[in-house]
């Protein structure tokens, strides 16, 4: 339901105005670099959900 809420408020203007944004503090070439961080922090955070214990590919005795 939040989710349907947030989504609600976001119209186009209000998401070009947030790309303008980005591409003015970051610049063309920062972007794909920020978004492969965020990508590598996604996909880490996944792997820890699914391996709480943080033992990645040791077995338990």
């Amino acid at each position: 339901m939040l989710n349907s809420i947030l989504l609600g408020w976001l119209g186009t203007p209000e998401i070009v105005l947030i790309v303008v944004a980005l591409l003015l503090l970051f610049g063309g070439k920062k972007i794909p670099e920020l978004m492969k961080g965020l990508g590598k922090g996604v996909r880490n955070f996944k792997e820890g959900m699914n391996n709480p214990d943080g033992d990645e590919g040791e077995k338990k005795n």
